[in-house]
């Protein structure tokens, strides 16, 4: 433990390394990381107890890859991501590193073929919240405010959704004084955010969701994809190895009972997984674009290979026929409270009061 001007308190971090194998980057990023959880968690835990509130802030950051190059020469690469289009110095901010390993693996490593540079590990300066610190054990919670003997916020790190927003996605962000650069579209607390969001509408675990993503609003849907999760489980040669229901109720066998909780969360999700995670994931998201766009919103910081809509569609044409992919581009909807218009004009703009 180290203090920082007898006002914070954090844990003992290494020095920044470079490195120029992925597989070592990836396992530094994950030792900052568990460094930063356990040092949260066992001060939290020990302020709860009631026995050892801490004077000062208690805080751990973290991790980060940073890449610097310093040529314009076009890169060679056929993929959307795993370079960068402009000299300068890259970083990126990293959570959960374990979950998102064969990510980062790839990342990493097209990054260091890409450009012929090493990529840096080390500590960033963004803190991590202690609720995203204690959210992998179950055995802690944080309270409400005013529940514990301590004012959490002074002590503690928490997430601030001030700055937890989609600026990089959204082509808005901004560089500093420093002028670095992202190098991943989500921040960690971004990140940490969502996983924890997810968790709550889906009622199962992140490290469930498979790259491949199904969305529906209709019953019937679910219906038939555990069907075809238990044929699938029947099956040795289909590669599947379970199937996951809302409250992480898993099954392995196609003729084994999934109980049914008596509550569902808001957006019940099921997951027919395989080992390398190229499974198949579906979100009964229900009626209205509110739950699919914090469905969506949520999901894609898992970085998920492709999602698309399975549902009834209405104005074919005569052309068409069962079994065509119909690539939607526009959208009409009309409700009592407003109206959205399409890129035609179909529909009178009528935008509500509120915005």
């Amino acid at each position: 433990m180290v203090i920082e001007n007898g006002e914070v308190i954090g844990p003992d971090v290494p020095a920044a390394q470079m490195f120029d194998n992925p597989e070592a980057a990836v396992e530094q990023i994950c030792a900052i990381y568990d460094q930063a959880v356990v040092f949260l968690s066992d001060w939290f835990v020990r302020a709860m107890a009631g026995g050892d509130v801490p004077k000062v802030r208690v805080r751990a950051c973290y991790p980060q890859i940073r890449l610097q190059t310093t040529s314009f020469a076009k890169i060679d690469s056929r993929l959307s991501f795993g370079h960068v289009s402009d000299p300068g110095i890259h970083v990126a901010t990293v959570t959960r590193p374990r979950l998102f390993a064969n990510y980062l693996r790839q990342q990493i490593g097209l990054l260091m073929a890409n450009h012929g540079v090493e990529v840096e590990i080390g500590v960033s300066n963004t803190p991590m919240p202690v609720h995203f610190a204690v959210a992998n054990d179950p055995a802690i919670a944080v309270p409400q405010q005013g529940a514990a003997d301590f004012t959490l916020r002074d002590l503690f790190d928490v997430p601030d959704l001030s700055t937890t927003n989609d600026n990089i996605v959204n082509g808005t962000f901004q560089p500093g004084p420093d002028g670095e650069m992202p190098l991943a579209p989500f921040t960690a607390q971004r990140v940490d955010y969502s996983l924890a969001r997810l968790a709550h509408y889906t009622a199962t675990k992140p490290e469930h969701f498979q790259n491949h993503v199904l969305f529906t609003n209709y019953q019937f849907y679910v219906n038939e994809f555990e069907a075809y999760a238990r044929k699938a489980l029947a099956d040795p040669a289909s590669g599947y190895t379970g199937f996951v229901g809302t409250g992480n109720v898993e099954i392995t066998e196609p003729d084994e009972p999934m109980t049914i909780p008596l509550s569902l969360p808001q957006m019940p999700t099921y997951h027919l997984k395989r080992a390398d995670g190229s499974g198949i994931t579906l979100v009964n998201i229900g009626v209205g674009p509110p739950n699919a766009k914090t469905a969506t919103d949520h999901i894609a910081v898992l970085r998920p290979h492709a999602w698309i809509m399975v549902g009834h569609c209405a104005g074919l044409r005569h052309s068409q026929s069962l079994g065509d992919f119909v690539l939607a581009h526009a959208t009409c909807v009309k409700t009592r409270f407003w109206t959205t218009i399409c890129r035609c004009g179909c529909l009178s703009r009528r935008w509500p009061r509120f915005r």
